[in-house]
């Protein structure tokens, strides 16, 4: 799967229970919400429990995603938990159209599913819809993860490469992802996927 999926991988893998699917927010995000004010854009929510964990935090929360069945997941949960945040289907290669302007964005694993080109739309898109000084933090798979299996992998120059006009990069710290337990078609690092977690401000 490290070539670049398409929306028929990430369907197949909703259809079950997607590895990254864990049922609460990832560590890497609990541990940074203290730095985190004002409105979010999660970008590729999922079914949301990242953005349900920020709106109950007193964030106001967009999810997005460009899959009908993790949205209606994270609808579900919004309900149930009588949570205010926004989710829609929406491809997060297309915010440059998008209106809304946002203090922060969160990529829980959306950054290291596109191909170069995409790469450069998204980031594009991402400049477009934070507020200049916004912030953006990203969890996504690195090249210190071994083997080929699940998404492709990212170095800390790819990082600094694709944010480096119109960005300052504040951080960029080993960590991992938590992934459900049991899996059974993937093999990662126990502890869960090696990952990197980048914070960069919007400049302007």
């Amino acid at each position: 799967m490290s070539d670049i999926p398409d929306k028929s991988t990430f369907a197949s893998l909703y259809s079950g229970q997607a590895p990254w699917d864990i049922g609460r927010p990832q560590k890497a995000f609990i541990d940074v919400a203290d730095q985190i004010a004002g409105s979010i854009l999660d970008a590729g929510c999922g079914t949301g429990d990242n953005a349900l964990f920020f709106a109950s935090r007193g964030h106001r929360v967009t999810g997005i995603d460009f899959l009908e069945e993790p949205i209606l997941r994270a609808k579900r949960k919004a309900m149930e938990r009588d949570s205010s945040v926004t989710f829609l289907v929406k491809d997060a290669l297309t915010l440059n159209d998008w209106s809304e302007r946002i203090d922060n964005v969160i990529d829980c694993g959306l950054f290291h599913v596109f191909s170069d080109d995409d790469r450069k739309r998204y980031v594009a898109g991402l400049a477009t819809v934070l507020k200049p000084g916004g912030r953006l933090f990203v969890l996504c798979f690195s090249n210190e993860e071994p083997g080929t299996q699940g998404p492709r992998r990212v170095s800390r120059k790819e990082l600094h490469e694709a944010f480096a006009e119109g960005w300052t990069i504040e951080s960029i710290q080993p960590s991992r992802f938590e992934v459900i337990p049991n899996l059974k078609e993937f093999t990662f690092s126990e502890g869960g996927p090696k990952s990197w977690f980048a914070v960069m401000r919007r400049v302007g």
